[in-house]
């Protein structure tokens, strides 16, 4: 039978996988890697799209892709930590701290993009159309989509809260991408200049989400 359909994701990482443990854990640290490099390559074309056009809902989203590669880096640290053999104590209460660090900067963002939409919204501003920006989020769409679906089998495999916890993460990013490029696509298509900001403000609703899932996590065992 296989291991993800023996363990689920209740128990503690280092009691599920059986043999195939090291195997698991290589493939999601790969995944990890992958995230990582995404997002960084994500963040900083959309920031700059952003502040060529004055999309706000696109600023919000590459700013949330840079909060995405640190969470991700922690998710490295706790798999390369496993691998050398640490402690199953040290590595989760370094990931609780690390895990609280990412959700106030999480909740950072939120506030701040809620802010830069509704000044956007009261002061009328017209962001242009991205068109980068508008291919971005939807090749973003399909990245995220893949990356969830794989970090959640992963989980099972190895038992992992907190892989399945980042797998939630990314299928909220997914989230994020399809409200950005609403919103831009919105705007582009039909000129409605106030579906920009309104989508930073989902946008914000979701960071927030991710910020306070990410705040009350729970630790394994």
């Amino acid at each position: 039978m296989d291991d993800a359909t023996t363990c689920g994701t209740a128990a503690c990482p280092g009691q599920c996988g059986g043999t195939r443990r090291p195997e698991h854990l290589k493939r999601a640290l790969a995944l990890e890697y992958a995230t990582v490099g995404w997002n960084v390559v994500e963040g900083v074309v959309a920031v700059v799209a952003a502040l060529a056009a004055g999309s706000v809902a696109l600023l919000g989203f590459g700013i949330d892709s840079f909060v995405e590669c640190v969470s991700g880096g922690v998710m490295i640290w706790r798999l390369r930590a496993e691998q050398a053999g640490a402690s199953e104590q040290k590595l989760e209460r370094t990931e609780h701290t690390a895990r609280k660090g990412v959700a106030a900067a999480l909740a950072l963002l939120a506030c701040y993009v809620v802010i830069d939409a509704v000044g956007t919204l009261w002061k009328r501003e017209h962001p242009r159309p991205s068109a980068v920006g508008v291919t971005l989020t939807a090749l973003s769409l399909g990245v995220m989509w893949w990356l969830a679906r794989e970090k959640r089998r992963v989980a099972a495999a190895i038992g992992s809260r907190a892989m399945e916890a980042d797998a939630f993460q990314t299928t909220a990013c997914w989230w994020l991408s399809l409200a950005t490029l609403v919103g831009m696509a919105l705007n582009g298509a039909l000129g409605w200049w106030w579906a920009d900001p309104v989508a930073g403000l989902v946008v914000a609703v979701l960071v927030a989400s991710e910020a306070r899932d990410a705040w009350r996590g729970d630790d394994c065992c």
